[in-house]
């Protein structure tokens, strides 16, 4: 569950990112975003990358050659990354796709324009508005406006379990603290942190629930 950021006539959709090199052949393990990747990674597919300005791969954009399968995990190969330092300096980009808005999106994927302005709903009661949408590498966060603050939403199902865009409204089921000020004297469970202390989740852009990396195989 998570959303693509808006871009003019075009619309841009997250659909992977690259985690670390594999072999010595410039090959890049991937996470995926995607419930279909045979029709996002096939060889030629061409896409706009999100990286540090100070990365020499800033403003450019990167062609799958080909898409392979090691031990039920994806592993792309790049047209210009020939080696292993090559793929080294792409660890952690992200892969956006450029999707034309008409073309029907993916099951629990929205773009960010469906989601800014959406009530935030909690126990039924309103509690705040969507004012926009943060993409990190791990995760998405809905920024979410709370009188004259802001309160940065984690989005994954076990939070945002439902996405209305019809009836203009969320509903999350956030952890104690999250909307509120706990008390400096309230119990907390030894076993639960706070969410500003949760190590941050993998999002899926255009599929659904949070899952970590897969423990790292052998090269």
């Amino acid at each position: 569950m998570a959303a693509a950021r808006a871009r003019s006539a075009q619309t841009q959709l997250r659909v992977g990112r690259l985690t670390k090199p594999h072999g010595l052949k410039g090959g890049l393990k991937l996470e995926l975003f995607t419930d279909d990747p045979d029709r996002r990674f096939t060889p030629g597919a061409s896409f706009s990358l999100q990286v540090p300005e100070t990365s020499p791969w800033h403003g450019k954009r990167l062609e799958l050659a080909e898409l392979r399968w090691y031990n039920g995990h994806p592993v792309g190969f790049f047209a210009g990354v020939g080696d292993r330092t090559a793929a080294e300096s792409l660890t952690k980009a992200i892969l956006w796709i450029d999707q034309d808005p008409a073309e029907a999106a993916e099951p629990d994927a929205w773009y960010d324009h469906q989601l800014v302005g959406l009530d935030v709903v909690r126990d039924g009661a309103v509690v705040g508005v969507i004012d926009r949408l943060e993409h990190f590498p791990a995760q998405d966060l809905l920024v979410v406006k709370v009188g004259d603050r802001e309160v940065l939403v984690p989005f994954v199902r076990a939070i945002v379990p439902e996405v209305d865009v019809e009836r203009r409204r969320i509903v999350v089921t956030p952890p104690d603290g999250l909307f509120e000020e706990l008390p400096d004297d309230a119990p907390r469970n030894p076993d639960e942190q706070a969410p500003d202390e949760q190590a941050v989740g993998e999002t899926p852009v255009e599929t659904a629930v949070a899952e970590a990396d897969p423990p790292a195989d052998q090269d």
